[in-house]
């Protein structure tokens, strides 16, 4: 079983039984969260579960919230907690009005993976410990930073009648703010039980704790299921309860395959120097880069991957692979240990060393979608653009077909570096969800990924479950 620290840790997913096939990505710069109203229910016990994926860290951000009044039985939210004076942050807790009932030594800050939270509530409970319990990744939380158990019998704010259950931000007096920033995904409230986290999911025989078919749970008047899985109404409830939300700024795009059964890369908004002040957004699939540059979350030992980014803002990407045991290097010539095409330019460096500007193409121009397909059994890099690869002269090969070696027998990133003195917006897609808008919808051999253009036989989309597989 997972063991608890500091760093709480996060799942390394590896192929299940049951798949979940979407989630839903919510940025906190767009308001994006959803509600509904609720009928009379119980406010005394209850059950809320999700996994989630971490997108902007350090921030006060709302998983659910309900809101009467200002008062302890009025104001009711679970949240993950910006950091406090003295204070590491990115904890979570379970908090009434002017009162912190649970909140977690553990830290989560890994944007990486998946993790799963259960809150269960009982006031009924002659046992005060039982009557407000918590679980990550399947184990039970029971030493706390703070704890303050509810008096027996307390009344939340949750199932009030007439009053909105909130998802993905506050609704402190109405008005709506702190808003999550990431992934959802399987998502269930249960109003009328205290489920414990094994009704949610199990460990394998890894030890690696995994989700469940939860469609047979007794999920009550105000109970939902969010599966996500109708890109249209993606606050649509599947438990049979038809408890719909109605979803604010969230659109068919913020609808996702990366999910807890099958994890996909994206932008590390951790592989940075702190120094600088870079932007992450998107479900980190967007980044404004104004010093040094980042990485994939996940890396490449063996096998064929594929990604797209596109250019916008001003044309100073540079994109190609970095060593995983490189520094991230503040420009690309002191970058000793990658390849990168620089598309403002067109010039090519590779461990350092500049290869030159004729020889890579021209004419890159805002709105551009680049492809890098990379071989990392034998360190080949191949460069594309809209739909063509770059063969040695132009960008007009079906298929890649000129490439750039890095070093052989080594562990790769997707590197990201800003060049230039000005800012550069990133929008990357490593196939699980998309920072910009897509036409085409083209899949891998193993059909995962949704990539503008079509994936070059035999290279695959950067997810744990191809990984599995090829990495």
């Amino acid at each position: 079983m997972p063991i608890n620290s500091l760093l709480y840790p996060s799942n390394v997913f590896v192929p299940t039984a049951y798949n979940v096939d979407n989630s839903c990505r919510f940025n906190d710069g767009s308001s994006d969260h959803m509600f509904k109203t609720a009928s009379a229910g119980n406010r005394r016990t209850f059950t809320f579960s999700t996994w989630f994926k971490r997108g902007q860290l350090s921030t006060n951000q709302q998983f659910f919230t309900s809101y009467s009044a200002a008062n302890a039985g009025g104001f009711a939210y679970m949240q993950l907690e910006a950091p406090e004076s003295g204070v590491i942050g990115d904890r979570i807790s379970l908090e009434v009005y002017g009162t912190i009932l649970l909140k977690t030594n553990q830290v989560l800050r890994d944007p990486s993976s998946w993790y799963n939270l259960v809150i269960a509530v009982d006031t009924t409970s002659g046992t005060a410990n039982n009557r407000c319990r918590m679980y990550l990744n399947g184990t039970e939380i029971t030493s706390f930073a703070t704890r303050n158990n509810p008096d027996q019998n307390f009344d939340f704010a949750y199932n009030q009648n007439s009053v909105d259950l909130v998802l993905g931000s506050n609704n402190y007096g109405g008005n709506k703010g702190n808003y999550f920033d990431g992934y959802l995904a399987e998502t269930v409230w249960i109003d009328g039980t205290q489920y414990a986290a094994s009704d949610f999911g199990e460990f394998d025989d890894s030890g690696i704790w995994k989700p469940i078919d939860v469609s047979g749970l007794t999920f009550g008047t105000n109970g939902f299921y969010l599966d996500f899985e109708n890109s249209g109404a993606l606050g649509a409830d599947v438990s049979g309860n038809t408890n719909n939300f109605t979803v604010n700024n969230l659109t068919a795009i913020d609808q996702s395959t990366d999910t807890c059964t099958n994890n996909f890369a994206t932008i590390n908004p951790l592989n940075v120097n702190p120094a600088n002040t870079n932007t992450f957004s998107e479900g980190n699939l967007k980044a404004v880069l104004n010093g040094e540059g980042t990485t994939s979350t996940m890396a490449m030992a063996s096998g064929n991957w594929y990604m797209e980014y596109k250019c916008s803002g001003n044309i100073t990407q540079w994109t190609g692979v970095e060593e995983i045991n490189s520094l991230i290097s503040l420009q690309y010539s002191s970058a000793t240990k990658s390849v990168a095409l620089y598309v403002g330019g067109a010039t090519m460096y590779v461990n350092g060393a500049n290869q030159g500007s004729g020889g890579y193409g021209s004419g890159w121009s805002s709105g551009d979608i680049g492809m890098i397909a990379f071989d990392a059994d034998n360190a080949r890099v191949y460069f594309g653009k809209n739909g063509g690869w770059w063969n040695g002269s132009s960008y007009g090969a079906s298929s890649p077909s000129t490439y750039v070696t890095a070093t052989t027998g080594k562990t790769y990133y997707f590197r990201f570096v800003k060049g230039g003195n000005t800012t550069c917006d990133y929008e990357v897609n490593f196939g699980g969800t998309q920072s910009f808008a897509i036409s085409s919808g083209n899949t891998d051999g193993n059909g995962y990924g949704n990539f503008e253009y079509a994936v070059p036989s035999g290279y695959y989309a950067l997810n744990t479950k191809n990984l599995a597989e090829y990495g």
